[in-house]
């Protein structure tokens, strides 16, 4: 029998990463479209309290229409914030708000902006697999944050949203890797909710 060795973190992340970027701009428009519109399965049009989603950088997908749907039907929006380099946390954010240019390339809410505890976590990620699993972008951000609001008590709904290519082989697991609930693509939603509990 001929088993296959399993690829490391970092090479699934170069090639969810190669397929991604490979995608021209007006594609990844359109699948970000896609995403928006299979993201009503998970998030039907109603008040979610509080979802925090985030900016999109270089080639991610897009969740602005997301959240601006969820904010219109009365939900407070928030995006990741960075007090230091370790320390995320989630700043609530309006439209008119300028943004300030923060780490990895990002722009975040001012710090005079409250920090808000989010309901719902849109979560970015480089690639997935079919157990839950996600590949960040390995500074390990959102495991941390997540952790802290589980121990404080709060367990926000976490949805990871990304384009179908960037689907990978099964990603190597480590004691602090925290699976998503809910993955929606271009092509599909899946449910990890009653998987690998």
């Amino acid at each position: 029998m001929n088993i296959q060795p399993t690829l490391s973190k970092s090479d699934l992340r170069a090639a969810a990463r190669g397929r991604r970027d490979g995608l021209a701009a007006a594609e990844r428009a359109d699948r970000s479209a896609a995403i928006a519109e299979n993201a009503h399965s998970v998030l039907p049009p109603r008040n979610h309290g509080c979802l925090a989603g985030f900016m999109p950088i270089g080639s991610e997908c897009d969740p602005r229409p997301i959240m601006a749907e969820a904010r219109a039907t009365g939900a407070i929006i928030a995006l990741p914030a960075f007090i230091d380099r370790k320390t995320m946390v989630f700043r609530r954010y309006d439209p008119d708000d300028d943004l300030v240019p923060a780490g990895f390339g990002t722009r975040e809410p001012a710090s005079n902006s409250p920090i808000v505890v989010p309901d719902v976590l849109l979560v970015p990620l480089l690639g997935f697999d079919r157990s839950g699993s996600r590949l960040g972008y390995g500074k390990g951000h959102y495991d941390r944050t997540i952790a802290s609001m589980r121990a404080a008590g709060h367990d926000p709904v976490l949805v990871g949203v990304a384009f179908a290519v960037q689907e990978v082989d099964p990603i190597p697991s480590e004691p602090h890797d925290i699976r998503l609930h809910w993955l929606v693509t271009d092509s599909e939603v899946v449910d990890f909710r009653t998987e690998h509990v």
